[in-house]
C-alpha cells in the first residue's frame, strides 16, 4: 500500500485537504501527480504525497502557500526526510527559512512576526496598537515595527518572497499609525516628504505619529514628490524645517536638497532621513538625523525656538 499510486480523491482524504485544494496546488504551484497511465487519470506517488504533506503542514502553521510549495519542491523523495529537512528549514537560517528574523527583539516582536507570516492583520492590527498605546510611537517603532520590517526585507532579499506578507504588514502598521490622535492646533510649520520616486513612505508616517503624539502640527505630502512640487509646497507654506525620506540610494539625489536650499522661502532646518543618504554627499546645511528619536527631537526643536521667536 505504500507504494501504491493514489487518486486524487486517496490523497485528499489522507492529508484531510479538499480536492479543489489539491487541483490549486497542481495548477499554481505544480504540485502535481506524476504518475501518468495511457488512457487513464494521472495518480499521485508516494514521493508526490510526501511533497503535498509538507504543502499541507506548512500552509497549517501560517507559512504562505507559494513560500510552502517552493520547499515542497525542493524535498528529497523519501516522505520522513523532506518533512525533517522542511522542518530544519523553518528553523535554520542558511539560505532564508521561512520564519522572520527578529533579532534581539522580544517575544512582541516574535509574535507579531508570526502574525504576519499568517497574514492574520486583525491579530496585526491589535499588536500595533496596543504598543503605541502601552509605549508610545517611537517605542513602538524601534522596539517592535522596524526589527518586523527588516526580518521581511532580509527573508524577501534571500528568497525573493513574502511580497504578500511586507504589503499586508506595511498596510495595517499605516492603519495603526494613522489611529494615533491628532489633535494639535495653530500653523503647521513642519513639512514631512519622500524623496522623488522614493515610495517607502512608512518611517515618514510613523514620524508623523510621533509629532501628533507631541500635539505638533505638520503637513504631510507622502511618497513618490517631484522635486519641482516640494519646492513649490515649501515656498507656498513657508515651514520652518522640511524632512526628505530616502529609503534607496537610488531616491537620494543630494540635488534634491540643494534645490530646498535655494528656495526664496528657504526653510530654517532641512533633514535628509532614512538610509539612502550618505552623509559625505549631503549639501552644507543639511541635517541627517540618525533614527526616529532624533528626527522628533530637531523637529521639536525647530517648534520650540519658534514658539520663543512668537513670545520674546
Amino acid at each position: 500500500m505504500a507504494d501504491e499510486a493514489l487518486s486524487a480523491g486517496a490523497v485528499a482524504r489522507r492529508l484531510g485537504v479538499a480536492v479543489t485544494t489539491l487541483r490549486t496546488w497542481h495548477q499554481r504551484y505544480g504540485l502535481g501527480p506524476s504518475q501518468h497511465v495511457p488512457g487513464h487519470h494521472r495518480r499521485y506517488t508516494p514521493a508526490d504525497l510526501a511533497r503535498l504533506e509538507i504543502m499541507r503542514r506548512l500552509t497549517a502553521e501560517g507559512v504562505t502557500p507559494a513560500e510552502a510549495a517552493r520547499w515542497a519542491r525542493q524535498a528529497p523523495p523519501s516522505g520522513s526526510t523532506g518533512l525533517a529537512g522542511a522542518g530544519r528549514a523553518r528553523t535554520g537560517r542558511a539560505g532564508g527559512g521561512l520564519t522572520i528574523p527578529v533579532g534581539r527583539a522580544g517575544p512582541a516582536a516574535r509574535g507579531l512576526a508570526r502574525a504576519a507570516m499568517r497574514l492574520d492583520s486583525s491579530a496585526i492590527g491589535e499588536a500595533v496598537t496596543h504598543a503605541l498605546a502601552a509605549d508610545g510611537v517611537v517605542a513602538t517603532w524601534d522596539g517592535l515595527l522596524r526589527p518586523v520590517l527588516a526580518g521581511i526585507g532580509e527573508r524577501h532579499a534571500a528568497t525573493n518572497g513574502l511580497v504578500e506578507v511586507e504589503h499586508l504588514m506595511s498596510r495595517c502598521v499605516s492603519e495603526a499609525l494613522a489611529a494615533v490622535p491628532r489633535a494639535a492646533t495653530g500653523p503647521a510649520r513642519l513639512l514631512l516628504s519622500c524623496a522623488d520616486e522614493e515610495q517607502h513612505s512608512l518611517p515618514l508616517e510613523a514620524l508623523a505619529a510621533a509629532l501628533a503624539e507631541r500635539n505638533v502640527a505638520y503637513r504631510m505630502l507622502g511618497a513618490r514628490v517631484p522635486v519641482s512640487a516640494l519646492v513649490e509646497a515649501v515656498n507656498r507654506t513657508g515651514p520652518a524645517a522640511v524632512v526628505i525620506w530616502s529609503h534607496t540610494r537610488a531616491t537620494a539625489d543630494p540635488a534634491q536638497l540643494a534645490a530646498l536650499l535655494a528656495a526664496p522661502r528657504r526653510p530654517l532646518l532641512v533633514l535628509a532621513a532614512g538610509p539612502g543618504w550618505r552623509a559625505d554627499t549631503l549639501p552644507a546645511g543639511v541635517v541627517r538625523p540618525v533614527d526616529l528619536a532624533e528626527a522628533v527631537s530637531l523637529c521639536l526643536a525647530v517648534r520650540e525656538s519658534l514658539d520663543q521667536s512668537a513670545t520674546g
